[in-house]
């Protein structure tokens, strides 16, 4: 399972990227979540908002940055 938060580097990117590590943790699932900085790769997936959070390349979650509690279910439905 590939799970990648894409975003411009901005704090709400940043913030999702360690909610999301947290919430992978909470699961006790070993992977490691991937961060980029990289806007053509949402470019390229027809969006326009970041961050986007993405598993297994799939956008999941696009321009927000959800409660602790939203994000593990927005997870669980898609592990």
């Amino acid at each position: 399972m590939i799970i990648e938060i894409i975003g411009s580097g901005c704090k709400k990117c940043k913030m999702l990227y360690d909610l999301t590590q947290e919430v992978v943790s909470d699961f006790g699932l070993s992977i490691n979540v991937l961060y980029s900085t990289d806007i053509n790769k949402i470019v390229n997936m027809g969006l326009i908002s970041s961050p986007v959070l993405t598993i297994n390349d799939k956008p999941v979650l696009v321009g927000i940055l959800p409660s602790k509690d939203k994000l593990k279910e927005i997870i669980s439905k898609n592990i």
